[in-house]
Order: C-alpha cells, then sequence, then structure tokens
C-alpha cells in the first residue's frame, strides 16, 4: 500500500464528507471508500444495532446484506458481536476455520461466499446505537496488517462523519418541526381567536389523547385544514 496516496485520497475524503449533508449519502461514501482504499476489501457494509435489532447500511453488494441476516438470524458472528459487545477490531483470514468461535455462522459464510473479514466498531456520540464497519473478501487471506491499519484509520473518518451527519439530519429535523407546529399554531388562533399557548395545548392534547406525535398532528392539520 503506498500510504502517501492513502493520506491523499483520505484528505479528499474528509472533504467529501463535510460537504454531505445526508445520512445515507455519507455512508454510501464510506463504504465505497472501503472498496476503493483498503487493500483485498472486496466489498463492505455497515452493521448498526439499534433498540436491539440489527440493520445494514450502506452495503456495495449483496454479499454484505446475506451475511448481516445471517448473523442477525443465528444471533453470533464477527460483524454482529463487534456491534453488540463493542469489541473494537477484528480480523478473519479464513471464515471457514472459524468454528469454535461461530459454529453455526462460520460454515454458512463461507457457502455465500465469503472468504475473509474483516470489521470496526464505529463509535459514535448517540451510546444506544452500536454501528461496525465490516469488509469483505471471497478470497482466504486477503487483509493484511496494513488492511487492518488502512481500516482504522478509514473507520476513525467514518464515525466523525456519521455522527456529524447525523447532527445535522437532526438540526433540519427539528427546524422543520418548528416551522410546521408554528404553522398549525397559526391556523388555530386565526380560526379559534387562540392566544399561542392554548394553540399549542389543543395540538398536545389531541397528541395525547390519539397517541399521535405533536409533529404528526401539525402535519395533518396543515395539510388536511382539520383534524
Amino acid at each position: 500500500m503506498n500510504w502517501r496516496d492513502f493520506a491523499v485520497h483520505m484528505a479528499s475524503m474528509a472533504r467529501g464528507f463535510l460537504a454531505e449533508d445526508s445520512v445515507p449519502m455519507t455512508l454510501d461514501k464510506i463504504t465505497s471508500a472501503a472498496v476503493g482504499l483498503v487493500d483485498g476489501c472486496e466489498a463492505a457494509g455497515i452493521l448498526l444495532l439499534r433498540k436491539g435489532q440489527a440493520e445494514t447500511l450502506a452495503p456495495t453488494e449483496q454479499l454484505v446484506i446475506d451475511s448481516d441476516r445471517l448473523q442477525e438470524q443465528l444471533e453470533e458472528g464477527p460483524c454482529f458481536d463487534a456491534a453488540r459487545t463493542g469489541h473494537p477490531v477484528f480480523r478473519i483470514a479464513d471464515v471457514s476455520t472459524e468454528t469454535v468461535r461461530w459454529r453455526s455462522y462460520a460454515p454458512q459464510a463461507a457457502a455465500l461466499g465469503v472468504g475473509s473479514m474483516m470489521g470496526f466498531l464505529l463509535y459514535t456520540d448517540d451510546k444506544s446505537d452500536l454501528g461496525a464497519l465490516n469488509m469483505y473478501s471471497r478470497h482466504r487471506g486477503a487483509f493484511t496488517e496494513d488492511s487492518e491499519t488502512a481500516g482504522w484509520l478509514l473507520a476513525s473518518h467514518a464515525a466523525v462523519a456519521f455522527s456529524g451527519a447525523r447532527e445535522h439530519a437532526s438540526m433540519e429535523r427539528a427546524v422543520e418541526t418548528r416551522h410546521i407546529i408554528g404553522e398549525a399554531m397559526g391556523l388555530l388562533m386565526a380560526r379559534h381567536g387562540l392566544d399561542e399557548d392554548a394553540a399549542f395545548d389543543v395540538l398536545r392534547r389531541y397528541s395525547q389523547d390519539n397517541n399521535v406525535k405533536v409533529r404528526e398532528v401539525a402535519r395533518r392539520l396543515c395539510e388536511g385544514g382539520t383534524l
């Protein structure tokens, strides 16, 4: 691996991450970079565990999705364990030989076409979500120590970019929510002569009585003109 070229790619990629507002587009760039920059990586994806449920994000190939679904079904496997237990990194030279740690997953993963694997925990500021950036090869022994070092560096950038993109998306949602709630309150105030507190109380009570979020109540009122 030419580390100077790698550093240039990483710097360019970091600027690209900052330009992205969308979480899915940021993650797509991360997994594409894994395939393009890490020696031996033929496919990549991010496995996210959210409230105990596994979700595959930005897979570059169907192989990634199939592997994640298999691990979720069996409740075992390197990617699943990395995300669930917070294990920082794994590198497996030959998946078919890992029958001690993952007795059920290993032979079935080999049957899917997985030869070797590598993965890195994605540290984010949201402690409720644990994710791992996972890399696959159809060949045994595809990943070297240099591959692992490159993966660490990419995962570090990825975690920062992922967290930043989610924060930006959250701020956009907050602004949008405030706007639509304000619009709904304005309708109620104009129609019924309410002040701001009373108008918001109408939305809040409807939300509680019908188990619907205030934002959704406001959206229905703005779009339909009535509750």
